[in-house]
């Protein structure tokens, strides 16, 4: 689960979107901007696509050039709503990103899909906060959720809240939450605890272990003990596969800790890298993912288009566009406002259906797989509509 990608880590782990959220700097988020840009449907709307070109990295380029691959093609599905994707690079740097928020407001733009990492989200939106332009960020920090600035990646309260629900729903409300003695892996475990109280579970331990390897050797035995103890039905982890998450499993395991009796439950992505599928203490465990039928859709679109497998953030910029399609289709002046943005329906694009909350934060529609023999199997597909079965 991305923070989304902290500068913090520059890797090829860090442009995985399984990814651990970081602290960061953010404004106190405040009350929802309610105004917008007034729009004149008779002319094509400018919207801007920040995305961290320029920056010399690889990996940035890359990301930047998916989503606006992705980004492109959600306005060619729009029909007769005409949008002017105007793009911007931000070189991953919050400062440059704010300046490309003020240069896309003073252009034109009406609303703002990106940028992708959390600093950078959180200054564009401080720069254009004053214009009553809305921010529609890639990331799912939400620190920096509030007034304009919306995050539109998977949060952990979302995936824990869906998760908490479903091991409930199949008699695991014991839960014992693991987590990393990072500031990702408190705020997952915070998320957690509020899932599952919200779910009618307990949790009847937490447990924390230092990030590093002797942190994880030297704490798993303790970990096993207090699962024991405690009766727990299911150990939630933060941990994830660019990270701990390997070595939690396997060690948990090999220490006694019995797969039929104590179900892992992952707060983060299992199946990215796909490597991660043949691991042996993962198998059986659960996890969240967007609905797989309508991404796969999306992927085989987008590998026909553009020769290449999208970035797993890249959908994330066809949901932003289709959003924004959506509402300009229903024609009110104010459609990109914040009260527009936050109507209870929600948005459907290539993660399922979706919708922005009023504090900044989001809420998607996930189903639920299990690691069955080194593949994903849906073991509760992903609501199609909110309001039913999974929220």
């Amino acid at each position: 689960m991305l923070s989304v990608l902290s500068r913090a880590r520059k890797s090829v782990g860090r442009a995985v979107i399984a990814l651990a959220a970081l602290a960061v700097t953010a404004c106190e988020p405040v009350g929802m901007t309610q105004g917008g840009p007034s729009i004149d449907r008779s002319q094509p709307v400018p919207v801007a696509l920040l995305v961290p070109g320029g920056s010399g990295q690889a990996s940035d380029e890359l990301i930047a050039r998916s989503l606006q691959n992705a980004a492109r093609l959600a306005v060619a599905d729009l029909g007769n709503v005409r949008i002017d994707l105007r793009v911007y690079n931000t070189a991953g740097q919050p400062s440059q990103a704010a300046s490309m928020a003020t240069k896309a407001v003073d252009e034109g733009a009406k609303i703002i899909l990106g940028p992708v990492f959390a600093q950078e989200a959180n200054a564009a939106g401080l720069a254009v906060a004053s214009r009553g332009v809305n921010v529609l960020s890639f990331s799912n920090n939400t620190d920096i959720a509030g007034g304009n600035v919306f995050v539109l990646g998977p949060t952990f309260q979302n995936t824990a809240d869906r998760l908490s629900r479903f091991a409930v729903g199949q008699g695991s409300g014991r839960i014992m939450v693991v987590h990393d003695r990072t500031a990702a892996g408190q705020s997952g475990r915070a998320a957690i605890e509020r899932g599952v109280a919200r779910a009618g579970g307990s949790v009847v331990a937490t447990a924390d272990y230092e990030f590093s390897q002797n942190g994880i050797v030297s704490a798993t035995p303790g970990i096993v003990e207090r699962a024991q103890a405690t009766n727990a039905q299911a150990l939630f982890l933060t941990a994830d596969t660019a990270g701990a998450l390997p070595l939690v499993t396997q060690l948990l395991r090999e220490n006694g800790l019995p797969a039929d009796t104590a179900r892992f439950i992952g707060l983060t992505r299992w199946d990215i890298p796909s490597a991660t599928l043949s691991l042996p203490g993962v198998q059986g465990g659960w996890f969240a993912l967007p609905d797989p039928g309508v991404y796969g859709q999306y992927d085989q679109r987008y590998r026909a288009a553009y020769g290449e497998a999208p970035h797993p953030i890249s959908g994330l910029a066809y949901d932003g566009v289709a959003a924004v399609g959506a509402l300009l289709k229903r024609g009110p002046a104010d459609a990109l406002s914040g009260r527009a943005l936050t109507q209870g329906s929600g948005f459907v694009g290539v993660n399922g259906i979706f919708r922005l909350l009023s504090d900044g934060g989001n809420e998607r529609g996930l189903a639920v797989a299990q690691i069955r023999n080194n593949q994903v199997v849906v073991i509760d597909p992903a609501p199609r509509s909110f309001g039913g079965a999974g929220f």
